[in-house]
């Protein structure tokens, strides 16, 4: 019965979580490393909280019920889970199980103190820390006690906060089983806790210790300030010594209490210099066992430093791999492309495989590392100029490294007789033909991959591929495209230098680019539209499409042809989805499901198209922009050839104004293509997933995605997949969406963060990037995710981010907030493109800006006000 029920802290590990727990395995991992300190103790083991459960016949329908509930739904939640907790404590411990405590007890001295601790398999977790989730009983004493309170470990499983905690992190309630760490009581002259990474900023070479007196519950619950010390490099570098008037401190007879801290110690430091350092060294043997930062709960007594808890810091985003020991700072690629959620396996291997520079994938996101460039005085420029232009948050967080002195090394500038690698591409004329050609050459080479890659399977396709991108880069890395874009961009900062120098006007090149030509992005909007006006005629679809909310019913294209008008209908959303089909949100990952496999997402915009719009809009909407633009023109020469040398300045503006016009639009197809040539290759991949499931390596086609491309080649030669990485790997996944990427980190794990560092915002609104000039004030719908969204027209759009496939929204809004953006990304070059005033970049917009509220949005300078 012992050996089933009871094992000793010493006989086990961190590798035990399913028998003990995490916070019992992770104990029983911190009493192997040499030279650390855990009270002696025992844990009983899930299988016995697996005998309680069985005798609670109720228990399965309770937690079928506790599963169907909303998270939100708090009532039900608290009664349901106190219904649960009610009957396991009414249940006796078995004699047997009681015999084998007591035996423990025994040996480590019955009459002693006790901490009983709960120690659930969902706990202290890489993914999930649950820290606090379930509930601990310091000073217990006496063997009925000790069994009384391990019973109420056992319910704890079932608190309000535990049950709500499994639900948001996707943790079913029937696959976690709770354990029991029962330990020698420590009672401490103070306690505390330990980060051997700084846990807001994510610094790894940075450590902090909270410290108080009596026991750590006063700090746990808040009940004091603690003293805090920051240590780096084995020295104290930072200090507060809090006024700790209160205590927790451990009774006689049992129990805790509260007491006051005498007056003449309040302001004394908890810990000395030296023992803070002491505990930090302990910090780093601990971290290096465990492989990672960790959270550790500390006590001091006797000026000997235990043990009682070491938990991964969950909070804290990874990484990226190297291997070397350098200083490396590396720059998001997710918040220029406009998607930072996290990757699957699949879909970040080939972007990196497909990018055009070297890629370091952490948390599911990909980083570019940047430190050479910084390093030598001319790259720097080149570097920061260019990060300023599109994000300068990312610029300021870059200057922010630099200005330290000490992180980025100092390198010499390429050699004078040696041409500079890349440099600007050179002029091109000002010629529609140009553009015309690009997207001919780029037709060209999709349709050959298609022909290329239609009858290759297993092996001989991951080849295929491989040649595929290689073309891929090539066709990204066309010096005549690389000319057409630069010349676009560069003639729209020219233009907005320019007119502000000469006529004060801020952004003017934002009304100048409405409705510009070969803008694919703008024409997926406006395309829809016209989708709409074939439903808006036919009502029996309308009605139809308004009743599929399913989202997997796709079958419901089929399901049109067989109403009234139907096949019009199905006829017109097909011709969109031939051509606009490999889009969706966030297309830059491949395992993102495309407009074209899940074709009902594009129905909540259709049917908004429908009620908001008359027929005809999309070729009105384009041609209001196109009079908007020229009429801006005109005005613009006008006030231009009245200033001194004003035909001369006319003249060269008008030289612009072709330009932009000519390749600004062009500026949004290379992304268009690299998307249409990712469906190709998906769908080939797709085909070999269900060769593999038909040949049993694989379960389910879509665990190829939880695989990057190499491990995927593998699979094919070998026709064996390690089932438990693929396991793995969707649970990292599903924990990356609780990590906010940092638009730059350091190899330090230091998220740096930028600031804008203006002083012409008023006070109360929220600072952004002015990237599409005008002033709206409207309703705020803020949207995570485009298929929830449920706009009007006038309403203005927050959101994380935005990328090509949001385009549909676009035509119905007034304006757009981002979180993420620059100038040139894809979201501010639609909503210039679409007139909509837009203001990118404002942190945290979608927290602090409440679903309803009016606003108004300053595009022209780059704030937001909150208005209601």
């Amino acid at each position: 019965m012992s050996e089933q029920y009871v094992l000793d802290l010493r006989e086990v590990d961190e590798t035990r979580v399913a028998v003990v727990g995490g916070k019992g395995a992770q104990l029983g991992g911190l009493s192997r490393i040499e030279g650390v300190r855990v009270p002696a103790g025992f844990c009983v083991t899930t299988e016995a909280f697996r005998q309680i459960v069985a005798q609670v016949p109720s228990i399965g329908d309770q937690l079928d019920q506790l599963s169907l509930l909303d998270p939100d739904d708090r009532e039900g939640v608290r009664t349901l889970s106190a219904e649960i907790r009610r009957a396991i404590e009414g249940i006796a411990v078995p004699a047997g199980l009681a015999a084998a405590i007591t035996a423990a007890l025994g040996r480590l001295g019955g009459e002693a103190a006790y901490a009983v601790r709960s120690s659930a398999t969902a706990e202290d977790l890489p993914t999930a820390s649950f820290a606090g989730q379930q509930d601990t009983y310091l000073n217990v004493m006496g063997t009925a006690a000790i069994l009384q309170h391990i019973s109420r470990c056992w319910a704890s499983l079932f608190t309000e906060r535990a049950v709500t905690y499994r639900r948001r992190n996707g943790i079913d309630h029937r696959t976690v089983h709770m354990a029991v760490v029962v330990q020698r009581m420590v009672v401490p002259d103070a306690a505390g806790i330990l980060f051997t990474a700084d846990p807001v900023t994510g610094n790894r070479t940075v450590a902090t210790v909270d410290a108080g007196f009596g026991l750590g519950e006063a700090l746990v619950s808040g009940l004091v300030n603690p003293d805090v010390f920051t240590v780096r490099h084995g020295e104290v570098v930072a200090k507060t010594i809090a006024a700790k008037e209160r205590a927790v401190q451990a009774l006689p007879d049992g129990g805790t209490r509260e007491v006051a801290v005498d007056s003449r110690r309040q302001e004394q430091p908890a810990l000395t210099d030296e023992q803070v350092v002491r505990l930090v060294q302990l910090g780093r043997r601990i971290e290096a066992h465990f492989g990672r930062p960790q959270d550790i709960e500390w006590c001091l007594a006797d000026d000997a430093f235990q043990i009682v808890q070491s938990r991964p810091i969950t909070t804290l985003f990874p990484v990226p791999e190297t291997d070397d020991e350098e200083n490396h700072v590396y720059v998001s690629v997710g918040h220029g492309q406009m998607m930072t959620d996290p990757m699957r396996p699949l879909g970040f291997s080939m972007w990196q495989l497909t990018a055009m520079v070297p890629m370091h994938e952490a948390g599911g996101r990909l980083f570019v590392d940047v430190t050479r460039r910084l390093a030598s005085a001319a790259g720097r420029a080149g570097l920061l100029d260019a990060m300023g232009k599109g994000d300068p948050l990312i610029r300021d967080a870059l200057e922010t490294v630099l200005d330290r002195g000490d992180f980025v090394p100092s390198l010499p500038d390429a050699s004078p007789g040696r041409p500079p690698g890349g440099g600007a591409p050179a002029p091109i004329a000002t010629d529609p033909a140009v553009v015309t050609e690009l997207i001919e050459r780029s037709r060209v080479s999709l349709a050959a991959l298609k022909r290329g890659i239609r009858p290759k399977a297993g092996p001989a396709l991951f080849d295929f591929l491989l040649e595929a991108f290689e073309e891929h880069k090539r066709v990204l890395s066309d010096p005549l495209s690389i000319q057409a874009i630069m010349a676009g961009m560069e003639a729209t900062w020219w233009l907005n230098d320019k007119l502000m120098e000469w006529l004060g006007e801020k952004n003017a090149a934002d009304t100048l680019t409405l409705s510009a030509p070969d803008n694919i992005t703008s024409e997926t909007g406006l395309a829809l539209l016209d989708v709409a006006d074939v439903i808006r005629a036919q009502p029996d679809v309308v009605a139809f499409l308004k009743d599929v909310t399913d989202v997997t019913d796709e079958n419901f294209l089929d399901e049109l042809a067989k109403l009234s008008g139907g096949t019009a209908a199905r006829d017109a959303i097909e011709a969109y989805l031939d051509r606009y089909g490999m889009r969706c949100v966030g297309e830059i990952d491949i395992t993102r499901p495309r407009w074209r496999e899940r074709p009902l997402t594009l129905v909540p915009a259709i049917l908004d198209n429908v009620r908001n719009f008359e027929p005809g809009a999309a070729e009105r909407r384009f041609e209001q922009g196109r009079q908007k633009a020229l009429a801006k023109e005109q005005d613009v020469l006008s006030r231009l050839r009245a200033l001194p040398e004003g035909d001369q300045k006319a003249d060269e503006t008008k030289r612009m104004i072709d330009r932009v016009r000519t390749f600004i639009g062009y500026r949004e197809y290379p992304k268009y293509n690299i998307i249409s040539r990712y469906f190709v290759y998906k769908q080939a991949l797709l085909e070999e997933a269900e060769r593999l499931v038909r040949a049993g390596v694989l379960p389910e086609k879509e665990d190829i995605f939880s695989l990057t491309f190499q491990e995927l080649h593998d699979v094919a030669r070998s026709n064996r997949a390690d089932g438990r990485l693929v396991q793995q790997r969707k649970e990292a996944f599903r924990s990356y969406h609780a990590l906010t990427p940092p638009r730059v980190l350091t190899s330090d794990g230091e998220a740096v963060v930028g600031a804008y560092r203006r002083d012409d915002v008023p006070d109360g609104a929220l600072t952004g990037l002015a990237v599409s000039a005008g002033t709206v004030e409207g309703r705020a719908r803020v949207v995570l995710d485009m298929a929830d969204a449920d706009l009007e027209a006038g309403d203005i759009l927050v959101t994380p981010f935005t990328d090509p496939s949001w385009s549909p929204l676009f035509v119905g809004i007034a304006g757009l907030v981002t979180e993420v953006g620059g100038l040139m990304t894809h979201g501010a070059v639609i909503a210039r493109e679409y007139g909509l005033p837009a203001v990118v970049g404002v942190e945290q917009a979608t927290r602090l800006i409440q679903d309803g509220q009016r606003i108004r949005v300053y595009g022209t300078d780059g704030y937001v006000e909150i208005l209601s």
